[in-house]
């Protein structure tokens, strides 16, 4: 059985709904960020890199979101969730994801990580200042050139739309007000009432409250 480690509220919620829309058999092991679950020992041996997601497969442990989303997209073909026909197609999802992952998600971390890439407080909190321009501009660079509409990939639902989902999350707190981008905003609105994503969101959200 597959067994995904995540954090609440974090990037891990893509790949948790992507299993719950594969249909997949998996179980799921919760770290806690505040007490640095991610830097003990035994979680190290999984992940050195001390970050989520994390998915043990009898093959072996993948880790990266984009690298989770296509590996449950190929071993769950039946759930349609890439285009795994079509090599250009499916280049198309993985350069989406990437830019997710290296880019916008990067952008997001320099509000609450800031100490990844200084160690001074003034330039903490001028990365903290940027946030909402930077995040924002990605957001608004994917609704103008990356969305096709009504999923992102176009007529249909693929890992994209659940990591898209998961990111928009945080627009929020990152001071980016989702209502300039309308396409954005209604994709978020549907693909929260999808039953998986549902399921997904409320299991962390259950174990949280009870932790």
């Amino acid at each position: 059985m597959l067994k995904l480690y995540y954090a609440p509220n974090t990037c891990a919620l893509a790949s948790h709904i992507a299993l719950e829309e594969a249909g997949a058999a998996y179980e799921t092991v919760r770290m806690n960020f505040k007490t640095e679950d991610q830097k003990k020992p035994d979680y190290l041996k999984i992940n050195p890199k001390a970050r989520v997601p994390s998915l043990v497969t009898d093959r072996g442990i993948i880790t990266e979101t984009p690298a989770i989303l296509l590996y449950i997209a190929q071993t769950y073909p039946a759930a349609k969730l890439a285009p795994l026909d079509d090599p250009f197609a499916l280049a198309q999802v993985q350069a989406f994801n990437s830019y997710l992952c290296s880019t916008v998600h990067v952008a997001h971390a320099h509000r609450v990580r800031g100490y990844r890439w200084t160690d001074d407080a003034a330039a903490i909190e001028t990365m903290k200042q940027k946030v909402p321009q930077t995040v924002g501009e990605c957001f608004l660079l994917i609704e103008r050139e990356m969305f096709a509409g009504p999923w992102v990939m176009g007529k249909d639902y693929s890992v994209c739309d659940a990591y898209l989902f998961t990111l928009s999350q945080w627009l929020g707190a990152d001071g980016v007000d989702i209502g300039k981008t309308p396409k954005i905003a209604e994709h978020f609105r549907r693909v929260g009432e999808r039953p998986a994503v549902r399921k997904a969101v409320a299991d962390e959200t259950q174990l949280q409250s009870a932790a």
